[in-house]
């Protein structure tokens, strides 16, 4: 039996912040239960945001740009399991993780009609999701819509959004690296993932 492939996004533009490092603990806890993973650093990619052409609901892919998402394109499609993690951003995700968030576009499937019903050419397969988001603030409500801005577009595509991971109180570089407790339950979190894809 193949092993189920899950992969991990991070939508930071600091390296080895706290988003990295809870996506390395994430990976780690699916790679107990057995998941092949494949981490991707968003920061090291080129991705221009989508420019609404609609070209690809023709064509059925993003034919306006040859960037980043080409090559992540192939690497979502084959993973059953995906996990996207961005620090908030005034209430929001980075701008990294909205472009490749709109960048996703290409997986719908349009009826002629506007506004019409669509389907998603990754629905119906049993793909889950599990996002999570790092805040400094300490009251989840002052987040603001980090989470719902992760998980809703992947539910509208198919996904089983899984687990919504909040990690507050954390604004230091490597402030997560301290909190043991956290660390374990998005080890944990990692491993629930991969069991619900087996």
């Amino acid at each position: 039996m193949n092993a189920v492939k899950i992969l991990g996004v991070s939508g930071s533009p600091r390296k080895g912040g706290n988003t990295e490092i809870l996506l390395d603990n994430f990976l780690k806890g699916a790679e107990s239960a057995g998941a092949e993973t494949k981490k991707v650093l968003l920061r090291e990619y080129s991705i221009e945001p989508c420019i609404g052409c609609e070209a690809c609901r023709k064509a059925g892919t993003c034919t306006r740009f040859h960037d980043g998402m080409e090559l992540l394109y192939p690497e979502i499609e084959e993973a059953q399991g995906l996990i996207l993690g961005s620090p908030t951003y005034n209430y929001n995700v980075t701008a990294p993780m909205k472009a490749f968030i709109d960048r996703l576009y290409p997986y719908y499937n349009f009826t002629d009609e506007r506004p019409g019903p669509y389907s998603s050419k990754l629905g119906d397969q049993g793909r889950k999701a599990l996002v999570f988001t790092v805040c400094e603030q300490v009251i989840p409500e002052e987040m603001g819509f980090t989470l719902e801005a992760l998980g809703m577009p992947l539910e509208a595509l198919g996904y089983e959004v899984v687990e919504k991971f909040l990690a507050t109180k954390c604004f230091a570089k490597g402030a997560v690296s301290k909190n043991e407790a956290l660390l374990e339950k998005a080890f944990e979190s990692g491993k629930k993932l991969a069991e619900a894809l087996r």
